[in-house]
């Protein structure tokens, strides 16, 4: 009922009756009641006195409308208020957790409650701690036991996070990510609770008959309460949960402001990227593949290079990994092949192009029409062009990669397998696709003389490259030592600096030259 006095008919209902009670009172006071019985008394045989009954009645009855109506009003407005709830909690709610969103928590004040365990932390009673999580090879748990088990494993890890003792508000903020707001935690307390939350998310899940894991990676900072908003101290957290995260799964880290100076460059590097892309500033530099057994040259790696403005060169993980991120790989792809290409038409018909595909590029539907499209523009067959892939970008989405190998190999590209043997499931790969050459990482040519094993895995894989037909290159070939070596167990194709480094495309027309005329020399 109060509520409906706070209404805007609640107020008329009340002005309507104390004007009805001043009315009675005043009338009381002027005797007005006697001159109505006077009044009906003198002119009765006129029908006075029907005429005040029939008034009476149907004030009787307007007052008893009128409070059906008060009273239905009031039904209403409680229903209004109670749907007006639902809604709001269906605004601040996730659906399938049942959790506080993110819209929750950008409403959210704190009122920190008062815990009795809290006494006893001297100088941690003022502390807000907030942690975000974030979910490692969730993917992966969707693809082996469906959407549906994706969602009993989401609402599992929410019970988890909610069941820990400092989790007094727990928030999801959609997808795999969870930010929960501690109080009163000290230094070693927070660095202990973000060890629980990924023990606790990371014990197996049973789903389906599957006993199904996931990671967990975790940041956490603490909030300036009263200097900021509780977004930043979340911003923050999210850093540095991105950080770990870089570091592999179930890594936990505090956040530094090292992160958001981090974060701030690779902002501003981003930028860059994207106006070194739109004016070529980006070059393919070439580095040789030479064939072991003759000596001679068979193909130029093309690798990207990026030397900005002011003459620093910028790391290629560095910038590809913002590509990658960003969407702009595609475009970098497509601007450094047309390049190569026009560069390889100089070269003598026997050398050929190899040129890597990244891992995302493999989810494109249209990548081997992209690769076509440009050699078609610059007139290099298709033969003398060779794709590099890695082990990891076929476990993405391996139906997509097998239809892309066909299609590249049905127009007479060549398929090179890169970095063998430090993906998922070498053998495996070469089971399932088909490849014209393996590239044995430089990790295992520089260590096989120091490691026993080592030596073993790299004399294995030459003999799988000879039984199974497919060409072998070694990567990383610096010293004559290591080329004795090769050449013993019969590598195909070496590339390393004891052959050259990666040079741009006027160099590498000079070293095609010095080549030639050096084996023309010892012949």
């Amino acid at each position: 009922m109060p509520v409906f006095f706070q209404s805007r008919a609640g107020r008329q209902c009340v002005s309507i009756v104390a004007f009805g009670v001043t009315l009675w009172l005043l009338g009381t006071l002027l005797q007005f009641d006697d001159s109505m019985i006077s009044f009906m008394i003198g002119f009765s045989e006129y029908g006075a006195d029907k005429l005040i009954l029939a008034l009476g009645i149907a004030g009787a009855m307007s007052f008893v409308y009128s409070v059906l109506r008060i009273a239905d009003l009031r039904k209403e407005m409680e229903l209004r208020a109670t749907a007006q709830t639902k809604a709001d909690w269906t605004a601040t709610h996730d659906h399938l957790t049942k959790l506080p969103n993110r819209y929750a928590f950008e409403r959210r004040i704190l009122s920190r409650p008062i815990k009795d365990d809290e006494t006893g932390i001297e100088g941690s009673e003022g502390n807000v701690t907030i942690f975000s999580v974030d979910l490692d090879g969730f993917k992966k748990v969707n693809d082996l036991v469906g959407h549906k088990g994706g969602d009993v494993l989401l609402i599992e890890v929410a019970k988890r996070i909610c069941a820990l003792g400092n989790a007094d508000c727990v928030y999801r903020f959609g997808g795999d990510e969870f930010i929960i707001v501690a109080f009163a935690l000290t230094e070693q307390c927070e660095e202990r609770f973000a060890r629980l939350l990924i023990q606790a998310v990371t014990r197996p899940i049973h789903i389906d008959g599957f006993a199904v894991e996931v990671g967990a990676s975790v940041g956490y900072a603490r909030w300036a309460e009263g200097a900021e908003p509780l977004e930043d101290a979340a911003h923050r957290a999210d850093l540095a949960m991105y950080e770990a995260k870089s570091r592999g799964p179930n890594h936990h880290l505090v956040f530094k402001m090292s992160m958001q100076d981090k974060v701030t460059e690779r902002a501003a590097l981003e930028t860059r990227l994207r106006a070194a892309i739109a004016k070529k500033a980006i070059k393919p530099f070439y580095q040789p593949l030479i064939d072991l057994k003759t000596g001679q040259l068979c193909g130029f790696e093309a690798l990207a290079r990026w030397i900005d403005d002011d003459g620093i060169n910028i790391p290629p993980p560095l910038f590809i990994d913002i590509a990658e991120e960003t969407g702009m790989i595609t475009a970098l792809f497509e601007d450094l092949l047309a390049q190569a290409c026009g560069d390889a038409l100089t070269w003598p018909e026997h050398v050929t192009l190899s040129f890597n595909v990244s891992p995302v590029q493999m989810e494109d539907r249209l990548l081997t029409s992209r690769i076509l499209k440009i050699l078609l523009a610059s007139r290099l067959p298709p033969q003398r062009l060779e794709i590099e892939i890695t082990e990891n970008a076929l476990i993405q989405d391996p139906a997509a990669a097998a239809v892309a190998l066909d299609e590249l190999h049905a127009a007479g590209i060549q398929i090179a397998l890169d970095d063998f043997g430090t993906g998922y499931s070498s053998l495996a790969q070469l089971a399932r696709y088909r490849f014209d050459k393996i590239k044995i990482d430089k990790s295992f040519i520089a260590t096989y003389r120091d490691d026993e094993r080592q030596e073993k895995i790299v004399r294995a894989m030459l003999g799988l490259g000879r039984s199974l037909n497919i060409k072998t290159t070694a990567e990383g070939v610096e010293e004559h030592g290591q080329l004795a070596f090769l050449l013993q167990l019969g590598c195909d194709i070496g590339q390393g600096y004891l052959f050259g480094k990666a040079m741009p495309a006027a160099e590498a027309g000079i070293f095609i030259s010095n080549r030639n005329s050096s084996l023309a020399s010892t012949a």
